[in-house]
């Protein structure tokens, strides 16, 4: 009977192990089965497509441009807000930077609406420029954020030969026009762009911006160039040599300055259409008189630099000069400009090289637009290009050996340069 007992007691052991067993595995079916399920239901998010930093799955994005009349109060008002609403938005932009009280016409600006039933303008991103744009959010929590492009340097090369005109053998090869100034910029003490020679060539370091990777904002500076003018080649390095007021120059392979006391011409890319002539027939009288100056031809109202510092000791008008400033640089020197338009300086105003001190005109005796550049040594009237101008403060003897070593890769980058290149390779200098 004992051993019944026992058997029986055993079995049903055995019996609840296996009812336990079906239930766990039932239990992790069910588990299984819902998993499924729910990674059936899940739904996919599409990828977002982030621009002015909205996802433009969740807008629908039109794209427009300022017609003449429009102002940001109309174009609410066309997209059903309310004046009592472009009130309130107004109020957000005046504590921004966010400038919208003069739309340029033609500039383009896009307006997000929300993908309802019944479309609402959600925001309102206006472009004045390429170098930033504006994002006015126009529902929910109003903002108003003037957003600047992130912008990327460069470093380019550029190389060509002289045609014509420095100005023309850059556009003909591509380059952006403004290397043209910056070039003539470097060189302006040491060469007289208004009188390049038929095959003189140039090589160019420089460094430009971009957004939007192939939108230009403008070069930032020439790094190092090589000219060869009439034959006689000057090298121009980019140095700093004082880190704390920041002052940088243009200095040659052997660390000579090449700014000099006076700049080469009073104007940019003018001709010379007369030059200092003792002997001279002058037109406007009809005899020969002595033309004591030289005279740059340049359209009215071309900007007239001072060559040199110094302090204007006559800003005037008479009959035969017309508009004139003078100015004393030193007890050596002094220059003086004729038949301006306009006078921007005043008599005791001290100027510095290259400040516009006034505009071509025809004032005075005068039968075209120029201006008439006269320059004084020790009191007597010369022809500038006859004299031997003082030049620039020299380089630091401390700073000259790390002038040459630091140029000596940057002048083996120019030796390898063609003249025949063109602007393909580029550098990424920065971000």
């Amino acid at each position: 009977m004992q051993n019944l007992s026992l058997l029986f007691n055993n079995l049903y052991k055995l019996v609840l192990i296996f009812i336990a067993v079906l239930v766990l595995n039932a239990c992790k079916n069910t588990t299984s089965e819902a998993k499924t399920d729910t990674s059936e239901e899940k739904i996919i998010q599409p990828t977002p497509k982030m621009k002015y930093g909205y996802d433009y799955n969740l807008y629908q994005a039109k794209e427009f441009k300022i017609k003449r009349g429009d102002t940001f109060g109309a174009i609410l008002e066309r997209n059903g807000i309310d004046y009592p609403e472009v009130y309130t938005i107004l109020q957000v932009i005046k504590k921004s930077e966010v400038n919208i009280r003069k739309l340029k016409i033609g500039k383009p600006y896009t307006v997000l609406y929300t993908k309802d039933s019944l479309p609402k303008a959600h925001a309102f991103i206006y472009h004045p420029g390429v170098e930033s744009y504006d994002v006015i959010q126009l529902k929910d929590s109003l903002y108003a954020n003037k957003v600047k492009k992130p912008v990327r340097v460069v470093e380019l090369q550029a190389t060509g030969v002289i045609a014509s005109s420095l100005y023309d053998t850059m556009n003909a090869s591509g380059y952006n026009s403004n290397l043209t100034y910056y070039l003539a910029d470097v060189y302006a003490w040491t060469i007289d762009f208004n009188r390049l020679a038929k095959g003189d060539r140039f090589k160019v370091i420089y460094t430009e911006r971009f957004v939007d990777d192939s939108i230009s904002v403008g070069i930032e500076k020439i790094k190092a160039a090589y000219f060869e003018h009439r034959n006689k080649p000057l090298y121009a390095f980019e140095f700093q040599t004082d880190s704390i007021k920041g002052i940088v120059d243009y200095f040659d392979d052997n660390a000579k300055n090449l700014r000099r006391a006076f700049l080469k011409a009073p104007v940019s890319f003018s001709r010379i259409s007369s030059r200092y002539n003792l002997k001279r027939r002058i037109a406007y009288y009809g005899r020969v008189k002595p033309h004591k100056g030289t005279d740059y031809a340049a359209a009215v109202g071309t900007p007239i630099m001072a060559t040199a510092n110094g302090t204007v000791t006559k800003a005037s008008y008479s009959r035969g000069n017309g508009n004139y400033v003078k100015i004393k640089h030193n007890n050596t020197y002094a220059t003086q400009y004729l038949h301006m338009k306009r006078r921007k300086v005043r008599v005791g105003q001290y100027v510095k090289q290259g400040d516009v001190i006034g505009w071509v005109g025809m004032t005075g005796n005068t039968s075209g637009p120029h201006v008439c550049y006269r320059f004084w040594k020790n009191g007597r009237q010369v022809d500038p290009f006859k004299q031997k101008l003082p030049e620039a403060k020299p380089i630091s003897k401390k700073l000259k050996n790390q002038f040459l070593t630091y140029i000596e890769p940057v002048k083996t980058q120019l030796n390898c340069l063609s003249f025949e290149e063109k602007k393909e390779n580029i550098i990424l200098a920065s971000n």
